[in-house]
């Protein structure tokens, strides 16, 4: 493998083909694999999803997959989930019966149950472009050093989720989208480990740069 190796965990669900795409747009390259050594000589790695979070975390561990990605994040180098790859970060998912998850962001991922101030229900599943921004109360600035540096609050993203990260620690939050006056987690961090519940594949110029920055990084 070359000095600037990225790898996209293929473990037989999410829309890993939309991501080697929009990677190999922005003139890059990426290996689609399953090899528990590619993960851990890589440089970088991303986990996308797509599904229902128990059924994802079976299938990594089915395939032996869990314990490279967790020995990966261990190596600082960087690493990236996507929509359910974001999920699979928290302790515990709660979609169809409670189901583990990696711990490495304290929270769990719960059915978004969201209503406007007068008490009217928002329409759940979240879809569609949505503006991130920092959690409230946090600065712009806290988005320095991290995959967001170069956004700004308002840059828009493609969401498509019924669930939704809640997370233990507020620290670990990088951005939230407000769905009427509630704000949901819309990416984290926590050290060399970034999850996003938005979709940079689907996101057009934005995700691009999103892509981009995570590659160069």
């Amino acid at each position: 493998m070359d000095s600037n190796t990225c790898v996209v965990v293929d473990y037989g669900l999410g829309n890993v083909f939309s991501v080697m795409r929009a990677i190999e747009k922005i003139g890059a390259k990426a290996t689609l694999t399953a090899d528990p050594g590619k993960i851990a000589k890589a440089d970088r790695v991303i986990l996308p999803g797509v599904g229902a979070f128990g059924r994802a975390a079976d299938r990594l561990r089915e395939r032996g997959l869990e314990e490279p990605i967790l020995e990966f994040t261990r190596t600082g180098r960087p690493f990236l989930g996507i929509c359910v790859g974001m999920q699979l970060l928290m302790e515990i998912g709660t979609e169809f019966g409670e189901h583990r998850g990696f711990g490495l962001i304290g929270g769990g991922v719960h059915r978004m149950e969201l209503a406007e101030e007068d008490g009217s229900r928002l329409r759940i599943p979240l879809i569609g472009w949505h503006p991130i921004h920092p959690p409230e109360g946090a600065p712009r600035s806290s988005w320095k050093g991290t995959l967001l540096e170069s956004f700004e609050a308002e840059n828009a993203f493609y969401f498509v989720h019924s669930f939704a990260a809640n997370l233990t620690e507020g620290s670990d939050a990088l951005a939230v989208a407000r769905h009427g006056e509630n704000e949901v987690i819309a990416a984290v961090c926590r050290d060399n480990v970034t999850g996003v519940q938005f979709h940079p594949e689907r996101s057009s110029n934005q995700g691009l740069r999103f892509l981009k920055r995570f590659i160069e990084q």
